[in-house]
């Protein structure tokens, strides 16, 4: 009987790896990054020197012109048409909250066969006059749509 319920213990827990292998699909990262005047986040491929020049553009506001989404995705298993990443924003100016949300279809050419079984970057920017009004991030969510169904989402610790 002690073998008996050893063995259906272990076989609980076997089980729980594969049903989070499947669902492991859809948002993966997410890194929001300050953009310069120019557009960048980095001055250079280096992962320190993106880190030292973020550092740089939230000690002043004046260099920076928008809010970068760099979005890590995969959709392994799930056969859809249309994917949608949806980012939603939560900021504060001054004393006062502010809210925005953005949309971006994915493009057909990143559904190959191939981002099929490896997971795909995309880059939501927020760099418009909407910007300078919405203040500092404090909160984010980033959502994965596809055919008008929620497949995943991550957010941040204070949404």
């Amino acid at each position: 009987m002690r073998w008996f319920l050893i063995v259906l213990f272990l076989s609980l827990f076997a089980a729980v790896p594969l049903a989070s292998a499947k669902d492991a699909r859809g948002v993966i990262k997410v890194l929001p990054q300050l953009l310069d005047t120019k557009g960048s986040n980095s001055l250079s491929p280096s992962l320190y020197e993106r880190d030292a020049y973020q550092a740089r553009l939230r000690k002043h506001p004046d260099l920076r012109s928008g809010l970068g989404f760099f979005v890590q995705w995969n959709a392994k298993e799930v056969v859809a048409t249309n994917f949608i990443i949806r980012v939603e924003m939560r900021g504060v100016k001054g004393s006062r909250m502010q809210t925005h949300s953005m949309e971006q279809p994915v493009k057909e050419s990143k559904l190959s066969k191939w981002s099929r079984w490896l997971s795909t970057w995309s880059v939501i920017k927020f760099d418009s006059e909407d910007y300078k009004q919405f203040g500092d991030l404090v909160a984010w969510r980033v959502s994965l749509w596809g055919d008008g169904e929620l497949l995943s989402e991550q957010k941040s610790f204070l949404w």
